[in-house]
């Protein structure tokens, strides 16, 4: 085993590292963090042969380019179809290669999606906060924001990951129809506003962050006096403000609020949906909370079959990048 050193040539916002996050400590005041598109996370861990939860850099459209100082070390890109330069050999994402000293890669937005994951080969040395290393991006605890001029060691580079696509699945891209559940709050909205929020066009705006997302669309005002209580909010809660505009919470969500919440996004759907980019078109489908419990199930199974093709020793056809592991038909997402 050897190390490796790299230095961030350029980082662009909201490019920090991240593990799975916080889980328990939400009633300390403590948001959970972690990835915005958790399967792709993972993915690229997997796929590269490190622990699912082990620190990787989350990569936004604001893109990052790293220099190879000394050593040499594998690294996996999974998430958004962005786009790798790599010594000057440009590739799409969803890969596994070798940075080796000397050598620069660069990851910009491609095609699709906002959010990439940058796993590398060892332990990336960062600083953690609460036994974590993921970054919560208001405070900037955790593992820390990348900014231009830093140095990152990377110690136990094992030099054996195996070179090639990392097979990317239909459901990893964005997803436009999100389904969701009513409530707790929308009892305070009238029939004809939930029904507005349910056959509208919504779109993406350019407010939005790790926090949350704001939603352009039309005004669905709560039909009552914004008095009720704080309490405790959920990564995918779509909370209504009381001028009618409608937010979706996402990784670094606070963790109580008194603005009345007339959805919550079905969290299978989240990674997905957080590909979308700004101006997209979103629509939301209501299920019950028996159909989303099955869904939820249906998804988790599918996302762990997908996984566990990912470990080290798979051999990933070049070429193939949209190629799945055999899974069954049923396990298939509806079309959206």
């Amino acid at each position: 085993m050897t190390d490796a050193i790299l230095s961030v040539a350029f980082a662009g916002p909201h490019v920090t590292v991240q593990d799975t996050g916080r889980p328990g400590l939400m009633r300390f005041g403590v948001p959970a963090s972690g990835p915005m598109d958790r399967l792709a996370f993972a993915a690229a861990n997997l796929a590269l042969g490190n622990p699912a939860d082990a620190p990787a850099i989350e990569v936004s459209r604001g893109g990052l380019v790293l220099a190879c100082l000394a050593g040499e070390v594998g690294f996996a890109v999974a998430g958004g179809g962005f786009i790798l330069e790599h010594d000057g050999v440009k590739r799409g994402s969803w890969t596994v290669a070798r940075l080796r000293q000397g050598e620069t890669l660069a990851i910009r937005p491609g095609p699709w999606g906002s959010w990439c994951y940058l796993a590398i080969e060892g332990r990336l040395a960062c600083p953690t906060w609460l036994g974590h290393a993921a970054t919560h991006s208001l405070s900037g605890l955790g593992g820390g924001r990348l900014a231009t001029g830093q140095r990152w060691t990377v110690t136990g580079t094992r030099c054996e990951a195996d070179e090639g696509a990392i097979p990317c699945p239909v459901f990893a891209r964005p997803r436009h129809e999100i389904r969701v559940t009513l409530g707790p709050q929308d009892r305070f909205f009238a029939p004809e506003t939930v029904e507005r929020f349910l056959s509208a066009t919504w779109e993406m705006t350019d407010a939005w962050d790790r926090m949350g997302v704001r939603l352009k669309g039309p005004g669905i005002a709560p039909a009552v006096a914004l008095d009720m209580p704080s309490e405790p909010v959920l990564r995918g809660s779509v909370q209504v403000a009381g001028d009618g505009v409608a937010s979706i919470l996402l990784a670094d969500h606070q963790t109580t609020g008194g603005y009345p919440k007339i959805a919550t996004v079905l969290d299978c759907d989240l990674d997905a949906m957080a590909q979308l980019r700004p101006r997209d078109p979103l629509r939301f489908t209501v299920v019950s909370p028996v159909d989303a419990i099955q869904l939820a199930r249906t998804s988790a199974q599918r996302c762990q079959r997908y996984l566990a093709g990912l470990s080290r020793g798979c051999s990933f056809a070049s070429g193939h990048q949209d190629k799945l592991p055999p899974r069954s038909a049923e396990s298939l997402p509806p079309a959206s």
